[in-house]
């Protein structure tokens, strides 16, 4: 089921260690996976989901897609290059006014060519299916959820554990914990179905990037909804419940894409020490969780800890005056 895909990025990712941050927390070895590095339209972790998403909309016959996001977000973005390599019509619903000149992903979303729709207000939740029926009438569309946040797209996380449990096996190397940034879920998701699947041993700390729900339900309940799906399609006899789902909260006392001195401070720490670049909105402020952690030696001395960067890059030019301050 995981090999039933449209290819889109470039995988494996680099998986490596974080020399300098490793001696400035000499209790612990630091590790990166780069999903930053997929290589679709600059990357990100969103890439992986939409190899199933895709082929899931041209063996349906549909040559329209439709998903919704920030002005901002990744996920639109890595969509509309998903959609121009698989010749598929993409539109993007976005939150707020249209503004007078387009930066960051936002900008790269039209140069893919997505037709972008605004909803004229910034409310987090968008009814994709109102806009649907209102553009390109008469049209089958196929509606990709925010994030890619569902069974289909949790796939491409699930694939990511076989390749990363590889790549360890080759490493002669075993990871404790891995951090990453949870929002819409998918990820996390697909994490926790691949190291049952595959068997691999760790300790998941999601950082949870924004207060609100999804869907109206709250983070856990969606992920705990996509790995019970997840269980049934992969054939897992595991049975999880939503004491088996833990998310982070105590990053994200700022709302969704809000830029803080615990973000700025992120991405100065990871680009001064290691010459990566993080993003504002996700990986700005799970790599703060992570710091906060290794400062506070939360976690067991000597232990294997790997971050798992889900890419985000053409947001930060989007944040320049904020980040003037670094």
């Amino acid at each position: 089921m995981t090999d039933n895909k449209y290819n889109l990025g470039f995988f494996p990712t680099p998986l490596h260690p974080l020399s300098n941050l490793s001696q400035e927390y000499p209790d612990y070895n630091i590790f990166i996976k780069r999903d930053d590095q997929t290589g679709l339209a600059s990357g990100g972790n969103k890439t992986r989901k939409l190899e199933y998403l895709i082929k899931e909309a041209i063996d349906n016959g549909y040559k329209i897609v439709f998903t919704a996001g920030a002005q901002q977000s990744n996920h639109c973005r890595q969509t509309a290059a998903a959609c121009a390599l698989a010749g598929l019509e993409c539109h993007l619903i976005v939150r707020g006014t249209e503004p007078k000149t387009y930066q960051g992903n936002l900008l790269l979303s039209h140069i893919l060519g997505a037709k972008i729709h605004f909803t004229g207000n910034d409310d987090k939740e968008i009814d994709i299916e109102s806009f649907n029926h209102r553009i390109a009438k008469g049209e089958k569309k196929f509606i990709i959820p925010f994030g890619g946040s569902n069974i289909i797209g949790a796939l491409g996380y699930v694939e990511a554990v076989k390749e990363l449990k590889n790549q360890l096996t080759n490493l002669h190397l075993n990871i404790d914990y891995i951090f990453f940034a949870s929002s819409s879920g998918g990820t996390q998701a697909g994490l926790i179905l691949g190291l049952e699947l595959y068997q691999l041993k760790t300790t998941l700390i999601p950082i949870k990037i924004d207060k609100d729900e999804t869907y109206g339900l709250e983070l856990e309940e969606a992920i705990l909804k996509i790995v019970k799906e997840g269980t049934e399609l992969l054939n897992i006899q595991r049975e999880y419940s939503i004491a088996d789902i833990s998310v982070n909260k105590n990053y994200n006392k700022a709302a969704y894409g809000v830029l803080t001195d615990n973000e700025r401070t992120a991405i100065n720490i990871m680009a001064i020490n290691e010459g990566i670049l993080l993003d504002p909105v996700y990986t700005g402020r799970a790599f703060y969780g992570m710091l906060s952690f290794l400062k506070e030696k939360k976690l067991k001395a000597k232990s294997n800890i790997l971050f798992w960067h889900t890419g985000g890059l053409p947001a930060l030019f989007d944040y320049a005056s904020g980040l003037k301050t670094i």
